[in-house]
């Protein structure tokens, strides 16, 4: 109840607060005038070299006023208005200064920004201040039936208006005054509900969230489909390579044999035979190397009966103790168990060739609408991401489907690979 009664006092202030905040944002509109005239200037200065430096530094003023439009707005009205912004270059000197002023004014955010400081100079002491001019007004109609004849003999104000009433007798200077208490009662009323607009007003024109993310998503999707695209063409070299390298030579050399055999089977039955016995165990490792190949490209345990028993399978073949434990209550998209199974078979060789380690655990969890993945090992750690090619690639692996992988492997400790997948379950156990 109390966090309730501080809220409403906060998004409905009483009439002494609305008028100060009124004040406050007129303030700031007036400051924000400024801070576009300053822009303006760096921008003019940018020709001669001087702005370069001052601009950016002149747009993050204009960053830092809209900010507190937006936490203002929040606080008091509860309108809540958000922006994001294109990174900057982290570059020094006057190079550094020009990219961050090329990228700022490259950003559609501050263009928003930009048109905000533009409008509301003009529309934000309206709705600011307004009230405090209406009700200013009124408590000075409220004087006049005790001071127009004052105003008019003594100080030699002639012709006196009290907006459209002219005052030239007692009856017009009462009706002054009855519309200067009209005015009091409106400035009290505008005084929340102008502060209310004005939190509308700001939320309208700087929120920016939707286009931030539909440009980010976008940018994220460019770059996935790069990934995807390079590491689909790699996977068909590599197949066409072990083709090339594997079953296709040893089919040949079962033909160059067969048509020997044909010239040799009236000549030499028992050499013949020998070649046909070589023909026979080349088509078995030919089919052999083509299975290993499938097997490769898509397991059939893994079509067959899911991530969780193919990753199982995968344990059982390794030269390491891993235990596998699961809780994923049925099957996931088939592109995602695929690409998590190649992950967790990458994760586990990476562990037999550089960790040094005598026991694994897989962690397979459905969590949240996603798939989490946990390797762990007993090495040796000091895994670095950075370092090297493979976690890289597990990374390009994932990219497509919004995945992601966290690795925790301190030196001298053990190894933590953490991957997360968002997906949805297609099959119920």
């Amino acid at each position: 109840m109390a966090a309730d009664k501080g809220q409403n006092e906060v998004t409905n202030p009483n009439f002494g607060t609305a008028l100060l905040r009124g004040a406050a944002l007129t303030g700031l509109a007036i400051t924000e005038a400024l801070q576009l005239l300053w822009i303006s200037l760096c921008v003019c200065l940018t020709v001669v070299g001087i702005g370069v430096p001052l601009l950016p530094r002149a747009i993050n003023g204009a960053r830092s006023l809209t900010a507190l439009q937006r936490r203002l707005a929040r606080r008091w009205t509860g309108v809540t208005a958000e922006e994001e912004y294109l990174p900057l270059p982290d570059r020094p000197g006057f190079v550094g200064d020009l990219h961050r002023a090329w990228t700022m004014l490259g950003d559609r955010s501050t263009w928003r920004d930009l048109r905000w400081l533009l409008v509301n100079p003009f529309v934000g002491p309206v709705l600011g201040f307004l009230p405090v001019v209406a009700i200013v007004e009124g408590l000075w109609g409220l004087t006049l039936p005790f001071t127009w004849e004052m105003l008019e003999k003594d100080w030699g104000w002639d012709n006196i208006w009290f907006a459209f009433i002219p005052l030239n007798s007692q009856t017009t200077a009462w009706l002054a005054a009855g519309l200067g208490l009209v005015e009091i009662v409106v400035g009290v009323i505008l005084a929340r509900v102008l502060q209310r607009v004005h939190g509308r007003w700001a939320g309208a024109m700087l929120d920016g969230r939707s286009r931030a993310e539909l440009t980010r998503r976008v940018q994220h999707l460019a770059v996935t489909r790069s990934d995807a695209v390079s590491q689909q063409a790699a996977e068909i070299k590599r197949i066409e390579r072990d083709l090339h390298d594997g079953a296709q030579a040893r089919l040949v050399s079962m033909g160059m044999t067969l048509a020997t055999v044909e010239t040799l089977l009236q000549k030499d039955p028992e050499q013949a035979l020998a070649m046909v016995t070589d023909a026979k165990n080349s088509s078995a490792t030919a089919l052999r190397e083509l299975r290993d190949l499938v097997r490769g490209i898509h397991p059939p345990v893994l079509a067959d009966r899911g991530l969780v028993d193919a990753v199982r399978a995968l344990a059982m073949s390794l030269p390491l103790r891993v235990e596998v434990t699961a809780d994923v209550p049925g099957r996931v998209t088939p592109p995602v168990e695929s690409a998590v199974y190649f992950v967790v078979s990458e994760l586990l060789n990476n562990v037999i060739k550089h960790a040094h380690a005598t026991h694994a655990t897989v962690d397979m969890r459905y969590i949240d609408g996603k798939l989490r993945v946990t390797v762990h090992d007993n090495g040796v750690g000091g895994t670095d991401p950075e370092r090297g090619t493979g976690l890289k690639g597990i990374e390009r692996r994932l990219l497509p489907f919004d995945g992601f992988v966290t690795v925790f492997s301190p030196v001298g400790g053990t190894t933590d690979v953490a991957v997360e997948v968002p997906t949805e379950i297609v099959t119920a156990d």
